[in-house]
């Protein structure tokens, strides 16, 4: 079992990237289902101002850190962790191992062209994988949603990657993952597209210095300004209100 710390009101599981590969296995192992999520800067923003958000992360059975800049605050506050495990890492790593041992992987999120493209890479990469299904993140009220649960849990995946945005993926699992009954169900945002090579990953030294997110803002300036410079900083305010807490 790993050790569970609190951090700004959300629960985290301190693991490294092999410890939560062999978590990962296990749950897949009980057959039941078991919801992932990772927070970042970001998502520990989005869940202090929104109650149920914070709910859904702190329910779920994994919880990792996708964010420097949390590594580092969880340093400075006394519950070190031992390390980063970034979303797009742990997709890469579950899908070789997926080929290895046979899993049965359903893609859901991104445009029709995008999740059919990774669909047909992994299935190259991996000639052993074994792809339950895939399907575009788009959908019309709660008739095609129920649709779409459907064809999750009549494909009978062990793995459910979601690319769609926060905290709409979150909410999607924790409505829907007992009843698609999927093992193991990890939302994992906008890796469908760095893993294509339609959006760069910054270089290893950015990413071990905690500037993967302003190579993220120079490729979509307009975009990422928001988020980065005016949502996000209120991320220094939860550090300083944990501090004086602690």
């Amino acid at each position: 079992m790993s050790e569970r710390i609190t951090l700004m009101g959300c629960a985290i599981d301190n693991l490294s990237m092999e410890e939560t590969l062999q978590t990962v296995e296990g749950c897949i192992r009980t057959g039941q289902p078991h919801q992932h999520v990772v927070v970042n800067v970001d998502k520990l923003v989005k869940a202090s101002r929104d109650p149920e958000l914070r709910r859904i992360i702190n329910g779920c059975a994994l919880v990792n850190v996708d964010g420097m800049p949390v590594v580092w605050a969880s340093r400075l506050l006394g519950r070190p962790l031992k390390e980063r495990v970034a979303g797009v890492d742990l997709f890469e790593a579950l899908m070789r191992r997926a080929g290895e041992k046979g899993w049965r992987v359903f893609l859901l999120g991104a445009r029709e062209e995008v999740v059919s493209q990774v669909a047909a890479t992994y299935a190259r990469k991996y000639p052993r994988l074994v792809l339950a299904g895939w399907r575009n993140g788009y959908w019309r009220g709660e008739a095609e949603e129920a649709q779409v649960v459907e064809q999750i849990r009549d494909a009978r995946p062990d793995l459910l990657f979601v690319a769609i945005s926060s905290p709409k993926k979150e909410q999607f699992l924790g409505r829907y993952q007992a009843e698609m009954k999927v093992p193991f169900a990890m939302g994992v945002g906008g890796t469908f597209d760095v893993a294509i090579g339609r959006v760069k990953r910054a270089p290893m030294w950015m990413q071990k210095s905690g500037l993967e997110w302003f190579y993220r803002f120079l490729q979509e300036p307009r975009r990422m300004f928001r988020r980065y410079f005016i949502e996000d900083m209120a991320f220094f305010w939860l550090f300083i209100k944990e501090a004086a807490r602690r």
